[in-house]
């Protein structure tokens, strides 16, 4: 049980909702707002004030695992866009790494019956509460090593996760846990801004029997930052094993 597993339970935050699991955050870290425009959608939401804090060199040592969730990147806005044009009544979405919660919370608001993972347990404390705040109601949230996928996870018809192959491992474990988690007729959206494991992940979706059905690029420009955003819709081949 990692150290940040163990404050999370004994400061109780897992049984916390609304003001109370916001006030709980708020002894966590320094908390900061940001207002989110998504479509016709304003979504407020509150995450910590400078992820380089939360670096825990235990972290790093154990899997080299760095707090990336705790910022709002490009990608995660595309997706949230793109979720919220679908119809999801009566359907079920899994998130791979939730992060800030902002696809997960633009995929309730279209139906979707949502769960939100993550490796990082504050991920999925905050991602309740971005909910929360803006729905009136939170994802089911689950912690997950993609190294070592549940069995009893899934199938999901729908499968999301926003720019989560900028390593060549998680190019190879991404493609993996999509193929294990997917139903039969389900699809997976991934948004990606041009990582150095992208060619991988796309080598990767044959040998697992997925395929590319739908594709848009996208131009995201803020300050510095100059990307273009990929969304890959993603469907079992015609071929692959139910």
């Amino acid at each position: 049980m990692s150290e940040q597993w163990s404050d999370i339970v004994r400061d109780g935050i897992t049984t916390l909702h609304g003001d109370a699991l916001d006030d709980a955050l708020a002894r966590r870290f320094m908390l900061a707002d940001e207002t989110v425009v998504v479509g016709s959608e304003t979504f407020l939401l509150r995450k910590p004030a400078n992820a380089d804090h939360l670096i825990s060199e235990a972290d790093y040592v154990m899997d080299e695992r760095l707090p990336y969730w705790a910022d709002l990147w490009p990608s995660s806005r595309q997706l949230a866009s793109t979720l919220l044009g679908e119809s999801g009544a009566g359907r079920t979405l899994l998130e791979l790494g939730c992060g800030l919660g902002l696809p997960t919370i633009t995929a309730m608001r279209a139906g979707f019956d949502v769960t939100a993972t993550d490796y990082y347990e504050d991920a999925l404390q905050v991602t309740r509460a971005n909910a929360g705040r803006n729905l009136g109601r939170e994802p089911a949230v689950r912690m997950v090593n993609w190294r070592a996928w549940p069995d009893d996870f899934g199938p999901f018809d729908v499968i999301v996760a926003a720019d989560v192959i900028y390593e060549q491992e998680y190019a190879l474990l991404v493609s993996q846990c999509i193929a294990r988690a997917l139903s039969p007729t389900g699809e997976a959206f991934i948004a990606d801004p041009g990582r150095v494991a992208l060619a991988t992940f796309l080598a990767q979706l044959p040998l697992v029997g997925l395929e590319i059905v739908e594709s848009t690029t996208t131009p995201y420009h803020e300050g510095k930052i100059n990307q273009q955003i990929q969304v890959m819709r993603l469907r079992r081949t015609t071929n692959a094993n139910a």
